[in-house]
């Protein structure tokens, strides 16, 4: 059973770890991102950074046929790089490709719009999840381990590995 404040017995410090990443100012994380569609299976590894307020990045690292592909987001753009190709783009007012359902800071900020949005904890993690989407933080390290991104049918479509991770938070 999720809950969203647990309040019996000793649960202080997994309300801590909920509130420590829902206060996160800054991070850098390097992901592996396996995604499942109906006919096929593709992995990424990519690096993705997170500065407050609104300031993001994304960058592929694997594989080598889009590695250097960085998208820059910012409250009122969006920059598109190719390394390899030498090319860019700025989008000038346009959030929909910054509303990026990869990157953790988007899950923390639908977690905390979503009035049904429940934590649980087990004797390793703590487990937060929302409609969609569920965040697997390790209780000794306070770090997410990682991410799984339902569809409407509620089968996983996108799972993300956190392999590195530096985070910097408020709390």
């Amino acid at each position: 059973m999720y809950l969203k404040k647990l309040k019996i017995g000793n649960n202080k410090t997994s309300q801590e770890i909920v509130d420590y990443i829902l206060n996160i100012s800054s991070y850098e994380v390097n992901v592996t991102v396996n995604v499942t569609s109906n006919k096929n299976s593709n992995k990424y590894i990519l690096k993705q950074t997170y500065q407050s307020p609104n300031k993001s990045t994304q960058e592929v690292m694997e594989p080598s046929n889009i590695a250097g592909v960085r998208i820059e987001n910012d409250e009122t753009s969006t920059k598109i790089e190719n390394s390899q190709l030498d090319l860019s783009t700025i989008l000038e007012n346009y959030n929909y490709l910054g509303d990026n359902c990869l990157d953790l800071y988007s899950f923390v900020e639908e977690y905390k719009k979503d009035e049904k949005a429940q934590f649980k904890e087990t004797d390793s993690e703590i487990v937060m999840k929302t409609n969609n989407k569920t965040l697997k933080v390790d209780k000794k390290t306070y770090n997410p381990t990682q991410m799984e991104i339902k569809d409407n049918k509620q089968k996983t479509t996108i799972y993300i590995l956190y392999n590195e991770v530096k985070v910097n938070s408020t709390k």
